[in-house]
Order: structure tokens, then C-alpha cells, then sequence
């Protein structure tokens, strides 16, 4: 197959992010977060309302609450922080509204969060029975991607206890939840810079593109597009334009109770559940798919390995056992030459 590149726009991109490349080569390589060194689940405390934070706070208006942690059990520590809220569908849509939680540089300093001083914290949508083992298996997709992406975000899974202040009165609720690592000090681990503007899918880089969509054809997710940067990050980093996924409720992996088949601009796909699975990548190197097929066959095992080892903090064990075969299915096409070029190789995408 030959690989198709727009010429032009791949000269402008080579041009225009020389300048880049150079102040990469001049940033210091940067350690993973203290945050984000260990994976155990860290118990977190927050109180705060959400009509203040809903009504009082926008991209950079934040109300300020205390967050408390404990690295060891039975030993809590607090610092301040400010919130504020993010999002499109869940802000709107939900009943926890998503987070994002900045940390001065020295409230942070000695502490859990130094280098970690901007966050995401991802939450349960609905009060519902299944909520936190949505974020469990939300958790997972990102640490999948973790196993099989050469470029990813750091999370870190959370049990928050928190206190929801409703007037007079405070409402407690047990939560899961994720800590997301700031995509400016994720592309900084890689010396690299998050690009703004949108680029063509084909001028992306091959391996790292293909990854990405296998990726999210294994989570069932077509709530995403490279092309205009919806629920990805492009990162330019070792001379590449690569494509970083993030917010995957929407795929058949995670399947919460409201999530639907995503139409991105004006194409409709012809699925009937997130969990019906459509590969959405382009055409590409016949030897670059294989290459990134053979690396998810091989971290097979490290990708069930990785899902049994959560099994007890699932509070339902149906929904464990439905990741498992969710997972299993994916293998299967993997696996399978005739459900390969079926599923995948004929459904490379051209434009």
C-alpha cells in the first residue's frame, strides 16, 4: 500500500515545527511525578458545592476549597486548592460536574502533587449503582493505552470522600475517581510541546497514529477525531506530530449507562451500541499496521494481567467479567487473518 501524504502540507509541517524541534532538544528530561510513581488507590478528601463551582468558576476563575490526602494509612495531609470546572457533555449532563484542580507552586512544594500543580480530575457522571466501576474501567483504558501507546498520559485512580455542600447541609458520597496528568507536563516528559493548531491525519505519525487507532477500535470509542482534536492532544515531540487520546466514557469498553454512538461533524456511522466496534483509522504502510498489530499481540497477556489484577475493586463482578470478554473479542480479530482484513484492513479510511 502506498502511503499517502498530502506533499504540501507535510512540507509546512516539516518547515513551520523546525522551530519546535529545536526547543525541544534544549528542555530538560523530566522524571515522572511523585504523583503518579505509585498506583495504589490514594484516598483523597474534597468539600466544595456545585452550584458555587457551576455558577462562580470558568477557564480562569477557580473557588478555592482544601484537599486532604493520605499516603500511608491513618496519616492525612491538607493543602489548598482551587477548582474549577471543564468539559462539554458531562458539565452538562451530569450530576458530578467535572474538575479541573490547580495547586500553587509552594502549597505544592514537599508534597505528593509537586510537579503535579495542574490536574484534571475525572468523576462519576450519574448517582447511580454502577458509577464507580465506570471509573474503574475508564482507569483501565487509560492504563491499556499506557501499555501499548509510546506516548500517553500519567493517571493516577483516587477514592475520594467527598462532601457535597448543598446550602446548610452537607450530602456525603464515596467516590472513585482519576487524576489526570496537565498535557503541557505530559508533552514536557517527552521534551516535547502540545501543537494548537489541527493538522491532517496523514502527516501524523504513522506508528504512533495506527497505535492510537487500534486502540480506539479495542475500547469500542468513536467519540474521538485526530483531525480536529476532539478528546486527543497532538504533541510534537522527536521530530513527530503525534496523536495522544484522553476522555473515553463514550466507548463500548467503559459502557456507562448514558453513553451513545458519537457522530463527529457530519458523517453517521452505522452502529447500533458503543459496544459495536468500527476502525477508524486511515490507510497506512501495510508494515506499519503489522508492526503495531504485532506489538498488541504481544502485551496480550500484560493487557489481562493488568485488568485481573483490579478485579476486587470492581463493586460489580458482572461488569468485570464484561471487560474481560470485551477485551477477549478484540484479540480475537487480532488474531484471526480473515477477521483482520475484514474488520481492519477493510475499513482503512482515505479521506
Amino acid at each position: 500500500m502506498k502511503r499517502s501524504k498530502p506533499l504540501l502540507l507535510l512540507l509546512f509541517v516539516f518547515l513551520t515545527l523546525t522551530l519546535f524541534g529545536q526547543e525541544s532538544k534544549d528542555t530538560k528530561t523530566k522524571d515522572v511525578a511523585k504523583l503518579f510513581q505509585k498506583q495504589d488507590i490514594l484516598p483523597l478528601k474534597l468539600s466544595y458545592s456545585h452550584k458555587n463551582i457551576k455558577e462562580n468558576t470558568k477557564d480562569s476563575t477557580f473557588i478555592q476549597t482544601e484537599l486532604s490526602y493520605s499516603e500511608e494509612p491513618g496519616v492525612w495531609k491538607t493543602i489548598p486548592v482551587e477548582l474549577r470546572t471543564r468539559g462539554n457533555y458531562r458539565l452538562k449532563n451530569c450530576y458530578f460536574p467535572p474538575v479541573k484542580m490547580k495547586i500553587t507552586k509552594n502549597d505544592a512544594k514537599g508534597t505528593l502533587f509537586k510537579g503535579s500543580r495542574s490536574l484534571k480530575i475525572v468523576l462519576p457522571c450519574m448517582l447511580e449503582k454502577n458509577k464507580n466501576d465506570y471509573i474503574i474501567k475508564e482507569y483501565l483504558a487509560y492504563k491499556v493505552y499506557e501499555i501499548v501507546g509510546d506516548y500517553h498520559f500519567k493517571v493516577r485512580l483516587v477514592a475520594i470522600d467527598y462532601n457535597e455542600i448543598k446550602g446548610n447541609k452537607t450530602r456525603e458520597h464515596n467516590l472513585k475517581g482519576i487524576l489526570i496528568e496537565d498535557p503541557d507536563d505530559m508533552a514536557e516528559r517527552y521534551n516535547g510541546k502540545i501543537l494548537e493548531r489541527n493538522f491532517h491525519p496523514l502527516v501524523m505519525d504513522p506508528i504512533s497514529s495506527i497505535q492510537n487507532s487500534f486502540f480506539q477500535y479495542l475500547v469500542g470509542n468513536t467519540d474521538f477525531s485526530t483531525a480536529v482534536q476532539h478528546n486527543e492532544k497532538l504533541m510534537f515531540a522527536d521530530k513527530k506530530v503525534i496523536p495522544i487520546p484522553y476522555d473515553f466514557d463514550m466507548s463500548g469498553f467503559v459502557n456507562t449507562s448514558y453513553a451513545v454512538v458519537s457522530q463527529i461533524g457530519d458523517q453517521q456511522l452505522n452502529l447500533s451500541s458503543v459496544r459495536e466496534r468500527l476502525y477508524r483509522g486511515f490507510k497506512r504502510e501495510q508494515s506499519d499496521i503489522q508492526e503495531v498489530r504485532d506489538k498488541y499481540l504481544s502485551h496480550k497477556n500484560d493487557i489481562f494481567d493488568l485488568i485481573q489484577s483490579m478485579e476486587n475493586d470492581f463493586e460489580d463482578n458482572k461488569s468485570f467479567e464484561s471487560t474481560i470478554k470485551y477485551v477477549n473479542d478484540f484479540f480475537d480479530v487480532l488474531q484471526d487473518e480473515s477477521k483482520f482484513n475484514r474488520e481492519i484492513i477493510n475499513k482503512l479510511r482515505d479521506k
